[in-house]
């Protein structure tokens, strides 16, 4: 049975403010098809879920994550180690690759919350 799919709201004009200040601060605005109702947004091997919010924010939706043959990847733990998975694709999950998901993390809050 497949799962429906929400059209993406139309957003506000504060959201594509916040969008462009996104822009300006070096994330890519991206489209995920499996996620059609929210704003992807992508920096390097990062990205995240935007969705919107009552009153005219954007929001983190779930976790930031890394993206494994340009789709968005889990971390999971394969024996004694992690690795991030994106269906039969796979790539280690280095202690550089976990720093660079965490700066990208601090980066986007910092930047939503300053466009508050």
């Amino acid at each position: 049975m497949e799962k429906a799919r929400l059209p993406m709201q139309e957003l506000t004009e504060q959201q594509i403010a916040i969008l462009g200040r996104l822009r300006e601060r070096g994330f890519a605005l991206v489209a995920f098809p499996l996620y059609a109702s929210h704003v992807g947004v992508r920096r390097g091997e990062c990205a995240a879920l935007l969705a919107p919010v009552t009153g005219g924010g954007l929001r983190v939706f779930g976790d930031v994550f890394i993206l494994v043959a340009g789709n968005p990847a889990v971390r999971v733990l394969r024996g004694s180690r992690e690795v991030f998975v994106w269906k039969g694709s796979e790539v280690p999950a280095t202690p550089e690759r976990n720093a660079e998901l965490a700066a990208f993390a601090d980066a986007l809050a910092e930047a939503l919350l300053a466009s508050v």
